[in-house]
């Protein structure tokens, strides 16, 4: 019986946060209704308070999202944004694929997906329209590459994954990027694909119609600044170098820089070369820690009492001892489970931070590992997410080309499940 409410509670819960209720208010009131019920309404506070200071989560995430709002003060992801959009232009043959692949890969550098949709759908889109691209698929294109922060250090899931395997950031990051990689590949294959099916990649039609309409593309009105344009890039530059073990950056001593190490390097490179002001570019840094502890910060301490309210309910330990019989079963309720939720909800936090809270800790009962268990249901809500017509990504991109939502994710739909089954056979 009380496995049987958990389960009506879990149910109600995510159907509240796919009709857009706000997701950390519902998982709250979930969990402690799970905790109140189960007995343990103790261990409520106890979780909340245990990820609220968080001695390496909370560093990671805020430093990053402090590291982002400095590249926006100085305007150095705009410049690096630009400096990619030339090439993408005169890539007439593949400007489809190559449009969600800079996109997919910037994302690495802006993590946030609906921000990643606002700095460079702002300036591919019009240059994706600009060539001949019909607008529905230039808004999907860009749509399409916003989960390439899967793999970014700064991504809070690695973290969080991280966090559980006891291992580094680092250790996720390179343990997951190749099969992402490759999957993102598989997604603008498809895309290409989908493009010539419907006739609706670049036409000389459409950009003679457009000429006629006195549009013309942006690219090449911003005198892009290299340095500026190099900034974004530098903490990651760092991060993966210093985490390689070559054996000529140990005879001089240089360590593994750690992400909060990183991103603040990055914010002083920028610095120096915007020649900002220092007293504003630090009230950005912190104002952008804020904004990380308000919005990502309260989310996983919102998910960490609605995961121990499952415990409480027993529901978790009902989901194991049937995930236990079948490795695939595991495998399968990773991947489908948040990509499923995330086009529904238009965020693939929820489902794969409670997946992850509950599930991916007991890994080895079922023949995995945390690392990827944990990595399968992050990625896999992430692709989802980039699917769906609710997300705000998705709206961001179909304002810019001037069209619904639900066009984009008609087209994104079958490229995105290409893209996570690639991603569950290789994991």
């Amino acid at each position: 019986m009380m496995q049987l409410t958990g389960g009506i509670i879990v149910i109600i819960a995510f159907a509240a946060i796919i009709r857009k209720y706000e997701t950390r208010t519902v998982l709250l009131i979930a969990g402690a209704l799970m905790c109140f019920i189960g007995g343990v309404m103790g261990q409520f506070m106890d979780s909340f308070v245990k990820t609220m200071i968080h001695g390496s989560l909370v560093p990671t995430i805020c430093t990053v999202m402090g590291f982002a709002f400095v590249m926006k003060h100085t305007e150095c992801d705009q410049h690096l944004v630009h400096a990619l959009s030339g090439l993408i232009s005169k890539s007439h043959a593949i400007i489809i694929p190559l449009a969600m692949l800079v996109t997919w890969w910037l994302n690495i550098a802006v993590t946030s997906a609906a921000g990643a949709a606002a700095a460079i759908g702002s300036i591919l889109i019009p240059a994706l329209i600009a060539a001949g691209v019909h607008p529905a698929m230039a808004g999907a294109a860009i749509l399409a590459g916003t989960w390439g922060s899967a793999i970014s250090p700064g991504n809070t899931h690695v973290a969080f994954i991280s966090k559980m395997a006891n291992v580094d950031v680092m250790f996720v990051v390179l343990e997951t990027a190749l099969p992402a990689i490759i999957a993102s590949l598989v997604v603008a294959v498809v895309l290409t694909v989908m493009a010539a099916i419907r006739k609706e990649g670049p036409s000389r039609a459409r950009q003679e119609a457009l000429a006629e309409q006195g549009t013309a593309s942006i690219v090449g009105q911003f005198k892009v600044n290299g340095l500026k344009a190099l900034a974004p890039i530098v903490p990651l530059v760092i991060l993966v170098v210093t985490n390689l073990n070559i054996a000529a950056l140990k005879d001089l001593g240089i360590a593994k820089v750690s992400v909060p190490a990183a991103m603040i390097i990055g914010c002083v490179v920028a610095l120096i070369i915007a020649r900002a002001n220092p007293q504003e570019v630090t009230k950005d840094f912190f104002k952008g820690m804020g904004e990380a502890y308000g919005s990502i910060i309260g989310l996983i301490i919102a998910a960490a009492v609605f995961t121990k309210g499952m415990q409480a309910m027993g529901l978790t330990d009902a989901l194991l001892t049937y995930m236990k019989d079948s490795q695939s079963v595991a495998k399968l309720a990773g991947s489908f489970g948040p990509f499923i939720i995330a086009i529904l909800s238009g965020s693939g936090d929820a489902a794969a931070l409670a997946f992850n809270g509950a599930i991916t800790p007991h890994a080895a009962s079922f023949g995995m590992n945390m690392v990827d268990l944990g990595s399968l249901a992050q990625i896999s809500g992430a692709i989802g997410r980039s699917t769906s017509p609710v997300a705000g990504a998705a709206i961001i991109c179909a304002t810019l080309a001037n069209v619904g939502p639900m066009e984009l994710a008609k087209r994104n739909i079958v490229p995105m499940l290409a893209g996570v089954i690639t991603f569950l056979i290789l994991f």
